[in-house]
């Protein structure tokens, strides 16, 4: 019996090794593409960031800009293989769920999906362009505001993936509620330290500055809202 049991798991392991390793050549394959595409998807990037402020950004080094662009070219690999990826992944575990189980976790992945779809959409219309109009307000005649490119693509990137997370909160709320970890009662009643631990995930999640924290504590709370009514409506 336990030959059988351990047979079973080198199976598994190796199945899990092949699985991955599919992952990290699917990623290795793709990124020479990628990373041709990778300057005029950072242009528009920018462009959209900036937002028609007619500022320029800045480079202080030889090879920034070409590092920005490699970081970008990972990052586009991530999201092409992405569907590859999570194909392989849900294909090695199948066949140890039952079918609810498969209903409800696909499900969840694909709400999960569209919630963070629509954080980095957010984030990049909407949040970023205003920090850096907020920012351009503090300009005068004896301050000249100046960016680097390096500074406000790694602003984006880290405020696209805290916006991406944070809106997971309708769903995080709503399965706690369902799987009797928290009651409805007990995080509306307390709201003002869900506030609290809010910013503070807020302050952790984006740079440090208190314009960045609320732009993304705000929403956070906002959709923390819309899953106790979802959740109370369901009950």
């Amino acid at each position: 019996m336990s030959d059988e049991k351990e047979e079973s798991l080198i199976s598994h392991l190796e199945a899990l090794r092949e699985t991955l390793l599919k992952c990290i050549i699917s990623l290795c394959v793709v990124f020479p593409f990628v990373f041709f595409a990778a300057p005029p998807v950072l242009n528009k990037l920018i462009e959209i960031i900036l937002g028609g402020t007619g500022i320029k950004l800045n480079y202080f080094s030889p090879m920034e800009v070409f590092l920005i662009q490699i970081k970008t070219a990972f990052v586009l690999d991530l999201i092409v293989c992405c569907p590859y990826i999570a194909k392989k992944l849900w294909d090695f575990i199948l066949p140890a769920l039952y079918d609810n189980e498969r209903k409800f976790i696909k499900s969840l992945v694909l709400l999960s999906s569209l919630l963070f779809v629509l954080g980095v959409a957010f984030c990049l219309f909407v949040m970023l362009p205003f920090v850096i109009k907020f920012g351009l307000s503090f300009s005068s005649s004896n301050i000249n505001p100046m960016f680097s490119i390096s500074n406000i693509v790694s602003l984006a990137l880290i405020m696209s993936l805290s916006f991406g997370l944070m809106f997971q909160m309708p769903l995080i709320t709503h399965a706690l509620i369902k799987s009797g970890v928290v009651s409805y009662e007990a995080i509306s009643d307390k709201r003002p330290y869900v506030i609290v631990i809010i910013l503070i995930i807020a302050g952790i999640l984006t740079p440090p500055d208190v314009v960045s924290q609320i732009t993304l504590g705000l929403p956070t709370y906002l959709l923390l809202e819309l899953g106790l009514l979802f959740s109370r409506k369901k009950s």
